[in-house]
């Protein structure tokens, strides 16, 4: 969220780093330790130490930490954000810094690069921190500013994945799940090592961060991670062969003047009963902010639906909770938003949304996701039919074939830099 809104307001982000961040932190409760190795004063005895600022081996050490890095800014004139309690900001006539925290990492960007440079200044004045500079690499995610946008990728954490699992000499393949491969739980399979099998899918679940073309194949893969068969580790295996064919591949953040369009969107899609073991639904979601991909997500309903216009409905009340969360957080960042759209590409699944009443095809329905219904009626969002083929979604509840594949990566922002 914070680089995309920065990618609109045509900001340049900075990051830092404190130096012994939680030896800063001022202790609230009373601690004690004993003497530490080296240092002990025989003529005093048994007695211990109480401390006054924290140290890295205590559990409290990050929330004191925030607490005194928290106050600080605040004195200082910057307003803590009321949804994201680590983003702080600071308006200075047009322009506005915006500084994130994360632990003892922090990033900020503004329109006006003056107030980058005062702000480092005042930190440093402070604590003792690292060099400022552009930010290139964050938890993770490369990063690159270019002139006409932001690069996101993790392209050195892919070429480490093919050579820790043996796939440097391995061909690729051009989609990460065969369309006609149905993955259940294959009693009469051979058994494989959990312990790498899980290694595998946890590595791939951290590179769907910017890598959302893999992010259904994953998470089918990661249903059998208590007795993984062959066939799973084949099919966990294609999806490695597919990056072999990408490891470039990142999403991509466009700047934008004022004229640049800032309107938060949601996409809801589902299969039905797609799961062989449980015919369980899968939805997929996806939001943009303007024509930036900033969330998505393809998990299994945790419930058996009964048609399609039920696990149409389910997912777009998935989608409806997190547009209505980041409506929240834009908040945070001056910006409002009301009547957000949800495409959806099922006309039953508008229509439940648009009927008070509960007739009795929609009775069944668990009453948590009927939530949907009140924000529709206060128009804090507005479900809209979008055709199949223009349905963004589509990429995450079900495997597809090459062509249309390829078509949803390009309008996701899925690109290879050159």
């Amino acid at each position: 969220m914070f680089l995309a809104y920065g990618t609109h307001k045509n900001f340049t982000v900075y990051q830092t780093d404190v130096k012994s961040a939680f030896l800063n932190g001022l202790l609230e409760k009373e601690v004690y330790i004993e003497q530490p190795p080296g240092f002990e004063q025989k003529t005093i005895g048994d007695k211990v130490y109480k401390l006054k600022k924290a140290l890295y081996v205590l559990k409290q050490a990050p929330r004191a930490w925030y607490d005194t890095l928290s106050q600080f800014l605040t004195d200082n004139g910057f307003t803590k954000g009321k949804v994201d309690r680590t983003l702080f900001r600071i308006q200075d006539g047009e322009s506005i810094l915006l500084v994130q925290i994360y632990v003892d990492d922090i990033i900020f960007g503004s329109t006006n690069k003056k107030l980058c440079y005062k702000f480092s200044n005042l930190v440093q004045g402070k604590f003792d921190m690292s060099r400022m500079g552009e930010l290139t690499f964050f938890l993770g995610l490369q990063v690159k500013q270019l002139k006409d946008g932001t690069f996101i990728s993790q392209t050195k954490y892919t070429r480490d994945l093919m050579k820790k699992f043996g796939m440097e000499e391995k061909s690729s393949v051009k989609i990460p799940m065969n369309t006609l491969v149905k993955m259940d739980m294959d009693a009469d399979g051979k058994p494989v090592d959990q312990t790498k099998y899980r290694a595998l899918i946890g590595s791939l679940i951290y590179l769907t961060t910017s890598r959302p073309d893999i992010t259904f194949a994953v998470g089918v893969c990661a249903r059998f991670q208590s007795a993984p068969k062959e066939s799973h580790m084949a099919s966990a295996k294609r999806i490695l062969r597919y990056l072999k064919g990408c490891q470039e591949i990142g999403l991509w953040y466009p700047k934008k003047g004022k004229e640049g369009g800032f309107r938060l969107i949601g996409y809801s899609d589902s299969d039905y009963g797609g799961c062989r073991v449980d015919r369980k639904s899968t939805p997929g979601t996806c939001q943009k902010l303007g024509n930036e991909l900033v969330s998505w997500f393809s998990k299994k309903q945790n419930s058996i639906a009964t048609s399609t216009a039920e696990a149409e409905y389910i997912a777009a009340s998935s989608c409806c909770a997190q547009v209505l969360w980041m409506r929240q957080q834009l908040r945070d960042y001056d910006v409002e938003e009301k009547e957000i759209p949800i495409m959806c590409d099922n006309t039953s699944a508008i229509a439940i949304t648009q009927n008070p009443v509960l007739h009795s095809i929609t009775k069944h329905i668990d009453v948590r996701y009927h939530f949907i219904r009140d924000h529709v009626e206060k128009k804090d969002i507005t479900m809209e039919y979008i055709s199949t083929d223009k349905q963004l979604a589509d990429i995450f509840p079900k495997p597809l074939c090459e062509s249309r594949f390829e078509e949803l990566k390009h309008e996701l922002g899925l690109i290879e830099l050159s």
